[in-house]
């Protein structure tokens, strides 16, 4: 008898394990559905780029042959979730068993697990190869360790995977990380590479026009015009060629930087086609280390850009599936502060915060560092509530779906996990900002002033979140210098500090 097998958003892949052995009468169900765009308010391109990349998907599976059930979010009969869709696909058919590949969110993977009762139908979840490390040989890895840090299992999937190892079994280079190369200031007069943008076919225009009107109160601008995120295999496989020949050999040292008014730099903007299946991990670290033996990168930009994928990539999507589902209620630093409203809007006089709300809603996009040490760093300074950042970060980005968003701010951006992750908190004063970027030179705020009214709101935030969770935080050995400054400051100034920070947040 035939099989029903799911394809989720996620999952845009030929050869994904649930796909690999299709027989005659198997129907592959797709599915836009309400409950999967609204649990959180995605960004409107976020939802236009799944929505056409899985109708274009399920247009190259039916012209390869096979029999596709795609139901549009304004069919009629659209049942609002996968759940129902599952089972008016089951009740219109004749199936002995389910199929389904792993899927990426705790919240749906439960519900699968009561699947098979609730439609007396078996259902085959199977595991997710295109991953590089399984969750079972993650859970292995992570057995009786103190700590679980990344570098470590980024070694051990060097050694797996042969990326960039020598014929003897050793780092290529001599060294397995390079990040201390990666921290460059670009050059007065650089000009980035030009950022790879799709041609908008007609299917993504059709979506793009669907989701302006069904998703008007959804964060984010969208404009056929503007859209830039290919929909096809084929555009993604554009768009990797675009960045291995433009920049990645610039990649790895100017990875780090901010500059005002350029929202890509040389930064991949592949993170969205690789989370969503249009690309897969190998394809893509074998295209870089190919740059870098070919003479075209150099060896830090292109172990710079390996370790992004087989480090931390593959290492948040362990962590989350060993950890949940108690990893997202932990809030180590007792955080309960309102998300500040100009994540959403953008107004606010600090440049730095200010450009990376108008990249995010400009393109649901920002790069890491853009996240890591503004976004989120302003985020744990003024205590904000773990789970109203993390809402956030799931919301505004293309290319977020909580196994890879949730690890990176619940633990590495906000340590509401207390150092799972991270050995110490990513906590920054202005002085960062002002050391990576050149946004300090056109802010009003001063990121050497500590308190008045030309103090930057990080420095002063900064400096209370030390001494707020001095008990928590003082014992981490990384700490120690942090807190020999914050001691220098009298207690005059400490006072100051604290009334300036209270002011700060209450404001927000």
């Amino acid at each position: 008898m035939p099989a029903l097998r799911l394809i989720l958003a996620d999952q845009l892949t030929r050869d994904i394990a649930s796909l690999r052995d299709v027989e005659d009468g198997d129907v592959v169900l797709m599915a836009e559905v309400r409950e999967e765009a609204r649990y959180v308010r995605h960004h409107k391109q976020k939802i236009a780029f799944l929505f056409a990349a899985m109708r274009n998907f399920a247009a190259e599976l039916e012209a390869a042959g096979t029999t596709v059930r795609y139901v549009r979010y304004d069919d009629e009969t659209n049942a609002g979730s996968l759940r129902e869709e599952v089972r008016r696909a089951l009740n219109g058919g004749d199936f002995d068993r389910i199929v389904v590949t792993q899927c990426g969110e705790w919240r749906l993977a439960e519900d699968m697990k009561s699947w098979a009762r609730a439609f007396n139908t078996p259902v085959d979840i199977l595991e997710d190869d295109r991953f590089i490390c399984s969750l079972d040989e993650f859970a292995a890895w992570a057995e009786g360790r103190k700590s679980l840090r990344m570098e470590y299992f980024y070694r051990e999937m060097r050694r797996k995977t042969g990326l960039l190892m020598t014929s003897d079994g050793g780092p290529e280079g001599g060294e397995w990380n390079f990040d201390a190369e990666n921290r460059k200031t670009p050059p007065k007069g650089w000009t980035p590479p030009t950022a790879y943008a799709a041609r908008v076919d007609q299917t993504t225009r059709e979506v793009i026009a669907l989701v302006g009107e069904v998703f008007p109160d959804h964060p984010g601008d969208l404009d056929a015009e503007t859209f830039r995120y290919g929909t096809t295999r084929d555009q993604a496989l554009r768009a990797l060629d675009a960045f291995m020949e433009r920049a990645l050999p610039e990649f790895g040292d100017f990875q780090d930087a901010m500059v005002t008014g350029e929202d890509f730099l040389a930064h991949s903007l592949l993170s969205a086609y690789l989370n969503c299946g249009l690309l897969t991990p190998m394809e893509v670290c074998k295209a870089a280390e190919e740059a870098y033996r070919g003479g075209a990168a150099p060896l830090n930009a292109v172990e710079g850009f390996i370790r992004q994928i087989i480090g931390w990539r593959e290492y948040v999507r362990g962590l989350y599936w060993l950890k949940m589902p108690e990893y997202r209620e932990t809030n180590f630093l007792d955080a309960d502060a309102p998300l500040p409203e100009f994540y959403w809007t953008g107004e606010t006089e600090m440049v730095c915060m200010a450009e990376a709300v108008r990249n995010t809603m400009e393109n649901a996009y920002a790069h890491h560092i853009q996240r890591l040490m503004v976004l989120g760093n302003y985020a744990m300074l003024a205590g904000v509530a773990p789970r109203e950042i993390q809402d956030w970060f799931l919301t505004v980005y293309a290319d977020a779906y909580e196994w890879v968003e949730l690890p990176n701010v619940h633990g590495m951006a906000v340590f509401a996990d207390g150092g799972v992750m991270a050995s110490k908190p990513y906590a920054a004063s202005g002085a960062y900002i002002s050391r990576m970027s050149d946004h300090c030179k056109s802010c009003r705020y001063d990121p050497k002033q500590k308190v008045g009214d030309e103090a930057c709101p990080f420095t002063t935030l900064f400096w209370d979140f030390l001494s707020r969770n001095r008990q928590r935080l003082e014992a981490i050995p990384r700490m120690g210098m942090m807190y020999r400054n914050l001691d220098r400051i009298s207690d005059a100034d400490r006072r100051k500090i604290k009334s300036q920070a209270d002011a700060l947040r209450s404001a927000s």
